[in-house]
Order: structure tokens, then sequence, then C-alpha cells
């Protein structure tokens, strides 16, 4: 007797889209240089602004992209908006992506 084994399941078209769009956000320089800080640690619009040097409208415009995407959040202290990556997943997806590339 020859057992047939089932094709494994494929990705539904809203998976994969869902699936393009995240990667949709590491398809920009300025995100991933974002996104690399932010794997760092927390930090705020101001300080990340000098660090990638960058205008303040900038860096604002790209997290708030990374903000509906869910990739990142952010919490207001005072005069000062601070922010981190959602969740440890996004982490491991970029530094696994930066070894992988063999990026510093």
């Amino acid at each position: 007797m020859v057992l047939v084994s089932a094709a494994p399941p494929t990705l539904t078209t809203d998976d994969a889209r869902t699936v393009a769009r995240f990667f949709q956000a590491l398809a920009d320089p300025t995100r991933v240089r974002l996104l690399k800080a932010l794997a760092d640690g927390e930090w705020c619009v101001s300080d990340l602004t000098d660090a990638l040097g960058m205008d303040q409208p900038a860096v604002s415009h790209q997290l708030k992209y990374l903000r509906e995407m869910n990739l990142v959040r952010w919490k207001k202290r005072g005069r000062h908006v601070y922010y981190a990556l959602s969740d440890a997943h996004v982490r491991d997806i970029l530094l696994s992506s930066l070894a992988h590339l063999d990026c510093r």
C-alpha cells in the first residue's frame, strides 16, 4: 500500500498580504535605522532625531508609519514621547537579518 501525503496547506492571500506589508516596513532604510535604534532600547523622538541626523518631522512621519504597522509602541512622559519596539519578535527578525547579511 502506498501512502499519499496531502499537500502542505498554502498561505491565504490575506496572510500573504499581511506578511508582505510587514516586510515593506523593512524596505525603507530610514525605518530600518529607526528599528535598529529601538532594538537597542527606548528612545525619545528628539534623541532619535539627533542620533540619525534627521529632521524631527521626518522621524515622526516614519514613527507614525511604524506605529500604524504595530511595530513600535509609544508612551508620553512629560513633554517627551518615548518609542520602543512593540515586541521581541520584531527585534529578533531585524537582528537576525542584520546577522545574516553580515551588517554591523
